[in-house]
């Protein structure tokens, strides 16, 4: 029993307080403990190294350091650096006996080191339990976790939630494989298509640390690139790792690999294999029987040996910027990896952000592109209607279609499938002015108004009718569809083409593949079905909407999409057409019809470096209650060179609506201030707001217990309006 379990006037009802004593002292004197104790009370030390430093999984800002713990002489042997322990964490100064603090709330944590002394000159609790002897955190991890946690302004407990998975209990007891030799060196295959692309190749299968961004041209070969480039760095002895944004693209590598090297030489980690099995996979992969790994955003912290090569395969996509703290993006963190273990770099995509142009620009990294005969060859014919002449085709009254778009459907449907994507999911259309396209929003409280059956407009905020509506700006009174979801068009596709089957794709349902017969599939972006043979046809429809979101980056997403989705078709040599409806002389839409992805990303940093945003610039946002925000601003020691923006008013969650990441509860008014700071000052920008978010945290505010309002902290926010 401990001093906690005491009661002050007596104990154990009808037991005398003397007697009561006499039982206490005499389990304390006991040469073996009668029960488990609950702090090691009265146990040995251990004679070597018996202080252990321990990171607590605590994860706040102002507790972001290690904390030395006593080793009983019975946990010396399993007491090793990496493994899981639970410490008692809270005790004070005056909770000591025989010399060892005592009390606090058990916690988890991981044992960084075993020291001969501590740097601490109170008295040390001790190890209250190792959870299990496997020793999942290395020095390697630990570091990158550290180098995260600073880059981010968060803490390392927070990244190390990321990094590390569950434990599986039965996946530990499970002896991992034999490690298999390094696989011979692999031909080029089609890497052969890009200027310097067989020269990477090679420099991997030798042992060298190539730093490339890769431009892959369209069509299904690009997983069976990243496998040769895989198997080419194990050849060479090495490990490496493959991040994709999610489980169709980590299923088509995987099956590349497996194709080319066959079964057991890589780990696949996804979501979707479940805890266990994902654990005895990251296992495996840690304790060196597997050296190449394949798997969505988490991976990019797998314990891979002898790192030799780091790929993140799309980075636009907002599937690789983790949503639990710090936030981190899979593309920053193998940068990092990179950096760290001194190994090739690899950032590949059907597109271009413009932070692959800029590790090109600084010299970083090299371009692997195709030549402009070989793009030409292998994309499809892509045609441009103004989105302004759906309102008066004749085509666009049947299936919303202009009739160039009408064209390329029938014809391609003569030959095979014909993809249509479209910017949202859903039945319900949202709409806008005919004439002037403003949004057409409630009078009582600004929400947008969707037609519902009978032609009565309801508001989708408050539920109000709207009987009566005209355009505040032109004074039109004629509505049309905003948007018109994946569900609405696939019924209206239906009736323009009756004899056609109609497939759908979305967030509910998403489907893998469809087969190579005619059919009209309907898909919201990133949700596009790989068909056999290739699509005949597609038609990008409201691709206006994709371009006018108030967002940085809409034109670089909205170009990304359109090529993701192009991408699928087949080549112009093969009949293969694209029609995006959108506004032709957009610099995303001229792109599109180019094939170049590249120049417009190059041209869209130059224009930010212009204006100093992001990635030319570091920025931090800074979001909670007005009061909150500014006194927060207030208190942190920005570097001098850092410029604040705003504050500016947070969109509040509508009543009834699901809250999304980052937005304030309903009811509640945010505001947001973004914090800039030139080349060169963004790891002062990081360090400056965790530590006033640390003292901030350390007064009893912004801890999630009701003591203080919040302010949350996001160093390169993805959107920033």
């Amino acid at each position: 029993m401990s001093s906690e379990n005491e009661q002050g006037g007596g104990g154990v009802e009808g037991t005398p307080p003397e007697q009561l004593a006499l039982i206490r002292e005499s389990v304390r004197k006991a040469k073996t403990p009668r029960a488990k104790p609950r702090t090691w009370r009265g146990a040995a030390l251990a004679k070597e190294l018996p202080v252990a430093r321990v990171l607590v999984d605590k994860g706040v800002l102002h507790l972001d350091r290690y904390f030395d713990y006593a080793v009983p002489e019975e946990l010396d042997e399993q007491a090793q650096p990496g493994v899981r322990v639970r410490v008692r964490f809270g005790a004070g100064r005056h909770r000591v006996r025989e010399g060892r603090r005592e009390g606090g709330g058990l916690i988890d944590g991981f044992l960084v080191e075993r020291r001969a002394e501590s740097d601490y000159s109170g008295p040390l609790a001790a190890l209250a339990q190792v959870v299990s002897p496997e020793p999942v955190l290395s020095e390697e991890l630990l570091g990158l976790a550290r180098a995260v946690a600073d880059r981010y302004a968060g803490s390392l407990a927070d990244v190390l939630q990321l990094a590390v998975p569950p434990r599986s209990a039965a996946a530990e007891k499970r002896p991992s494989p034999a490690p298999l030799p390094p696989p011979t060196r692999p031909g080029p295959g089609s890497w052969g298509r890009y200027e310097h692309g067989v020269a990477f190749l090679d420099a991997l299968a030798s042992g060298g640390a190539p730093r490339a961004v890769w431009n892959a041209l369209p069509g299904p070969l690009w997983s069976e690139e990243v496998a040769r480039a895989v198997a080419a760095t194990l050849a060479s002895g090495r490990g490496a790792l493959v991040v994709v944004p999610d489980g169709r693209a980590a299923a088509r590598v995987d099956a590349a690999l497996t194709a080319l090297l066959g079964p057991g030489r890589h780990a696949l980690l996804t979501a979707d294999a479940g805890p266990e099995k994902r654990y005895a996979q990251w296992l495996a992969v840690r304790r060196g029987s597997v050296r190449a790994v394949v798997g969505t955003r988490a991976a990019m912290f797998a314990p891979v040996r002898d790192l030799g090569l780091v790929a993140v395969w799309d980075d636009g996509d907002d599937s690789l910027s983790d949503q639990h703290a710090p936030q981190p993006h899979a593309r920053d963190v193998l940068l990092l990896r990179a950096a760290l273990d001194k190994c090739a770099f690899l950032l590949g995509g059907l597109s271009c952000t413009v932070e692959a142009a800029q590790l090109v620009e600084s010299g970083w990294a090299r371009p692997l592109v195709a030549g402009r005969e070989q793009v030409r060859r292998a994309v499809p014919l892509v045609r441009t209607v103004g989105d302004e002449h759906l309102a008066r085709d004749e085509a666009a009254r049947a299936a919303r279609l202009p009739t160039l778009a009408w064209e390329a459907a029938r014809e391609g449907l003569r030959h095979g499938p014909v993809l249509v994507q479209v910017p949202r999911r859903g039945y319900v259309p949202r709409l806008a002015c005919d004439h002037c396209r403003e949004p057409a929003r409630c009078r009582h409280c600004s929400g947008p108004l969707q037609g519902q059956d009978a032609g009565v407009l309801v508001c989708g905020w408050c539920g109000r009718e709207e009987s009566a509506w005209h355009c505040p700006e032109c004074g039109g009174f004629r509505l049309r569809a905003q948007v018109v979801g994946a569900r609405r068009t696939a019924e209206e596709l239906g009736r323009a083409f009756p004899a056609v089957p109609v497939r759908t794709s979305g967030r509910e349902h998403v489907l893998d593949t469809v087969p190579g017969t005619p059919a009209l599939v309907v898909s919201t972006p990133g949700a596009e079905p790989v068909a056999e043979g290739g699509y005949a046809a597609a038609l990008l429809l409201d691709g206006w909407a994709m371009l006018v979101r108030p967002d940085l980056r809409a034109g670089e997403d909205a170009l990304r999409r359109w090529i993701a989705a192009s991408a699928l078709v087949r080549s112009q040599g093969e009949g293969g057409t694209v029609v995006v409806v959108a506004e032709p002389t957009l610099r995303p839409v001229q792109a599109l019809v180019r094939w170049d992805p590249v120049g417009h990303a190059v041209r869209e940093l130059a224009e930010r470096a212009e204006l100093g945003f992001p990635p030319v610039s570091r920025m931090a946002a800074v979001t909670g209650p007005p009061a909150a925000v500014a006194g927060f601003l207030a208190s942190a020691e920005l570097p001098p060179d850092a410029e604040v923006l705003g504050p500016v008013p947070v969109p509040s969650t509508p009543p009834g609506r699901p809250r999304r990441p980052g937005a304030p509860p309903p009811g509640e008014h945010w505001e947001r201030a973004l914090v800039r700071v030139p080349p060169g000052s963004g790891a002062a920008l990081a360090a400056a707001l965790k530590a006033a978010q640390a003292a901030r945290m350390a007064r009893g505010s912004g801890n999630g217990s009701g003591a203080g309002e919040p302010v949350r902290v996001r160093i390169d926010p993805p959107d920033i309006g």
